[in-house]
């Protein structure tokens, strides 16, 4: 059992409760227009375009024509994964579940817990069940971040082993959310219904870019949806305001919420009864 991992963050506090290390799987199955993290959305296809341009010398092409990454030479400046033209980054590593597992390790007793996030985690549900596994052996907190598109109820024995899940929901309205990731999302509410009835909805994200969708609507009608869930569990909403650094060039030209708006959205989400409102 292995999976593709972009990148191994050991110390985050924005990814879950206290101070975490966080693990961001490679590979997406839908298509963000802000995607803030394009070089996780696709697997390496070995075309050679980053070895040519590596200023270091830390790349180069094996005699089975695969990619070799060097990071002992790697300045971290980032021109392989500028100049991919497939969305994806030759700095990644195949691992299996231990492996990833002894690089979280390492930063015990200094982390709270372990989020896996992506491009989207749940694509590798068997990776991510045996590397909760031996968090859980350790007795950290575990965490996923998802865009919803893959059902959770499909994986009891996944979420028996998930302390929380992160869940995206891009757009509240169907043609918006398609407007937005090129999918529909029908599986994201019923994922979001699913986590909150089992206690396991930690966190609901919404992306916020006013002028791709009516985002004021969408918040109210997803503030409406959710808000009869928190008689059942408690859990946070986050409004993450759409910056461009990072983005895709032709997405890269959408207004930036200000911070005013961003307010009135999250008065919006106080009036149905949601106390914990989190703006970045």
């Amino acid at each position: 059992m292995q999976a593709v991992v972009n990148k191994v963050i050991p110390f985050s506090s924005v990814d879950g409760p206290g101070n975490r290390t966080a693990v961001f799987l490679q590979g997406c199955n839908i298509n963000c227009k802000y995607c803030h993290n394009p070089e996780t959305r696709a697997l390496c296809i070995e075309c050679g375009v980053c070895v040519e341009r590596c200023p270091e010398g830390a790349l180069e092409r094996g005699s089975d024509g695969k990619i070799i990454f060097h990071p002992e030479k790697c300045i971290q400046c980032d021109t392989c994964i500028h100049v991919c033209p497939n969305n994806s980054s030759p700095r990644t590593a195949v691992m299996t579940p231990e492996e990833c597992y002894k690089k979280v390790k390492k930063q015990i007793p200094f982390i709270r817990g372990l989020t896996v996030s992506g491009g989207e985690c749940m694509l590798r549900p068997d990776f991510l069940e045996a590397l909760f596994k031996l968090a859980k052996q350790d007795g950290l907190n575990t965490m996923i971040d998802s865009n919803g598109t893959i059902p959770f109820w499909e994986y009891p024995s996944l979420l028996e082993v998930t302390d929380g899940v992160m869940l995206d929901i891009k757009a509240f309205k169907n043609e918006d959310h398609v407007r937005v990731t090129d999918e529909k999302n029908e599986i994201v509410l019923k994922n979001a219904v699913y986590l909150a009835e089992n206690k396991k909805l930690y966190e609901v994200r919404a992306v916020i870019v006013p002028d791709l969708y009516d985002t004021k609507s969408s918040i109210t009608q997803m503030a409406q949806f959710l808000a009869p869930y928190l008689e059942i569990q408690e859990f946070r909403i986050k409004l993450i305001a759409y910056r461009p650094m990072g983005v895709r060039e032709e997405y890269a030209h959408y207004q930036v919420p200000s911070q005013n708006y961003l307010e009135e959205l999250a008065d919006i989400l106080k009036a149905y009864g949601f106390k914990e409102i989190i703006i970045i």
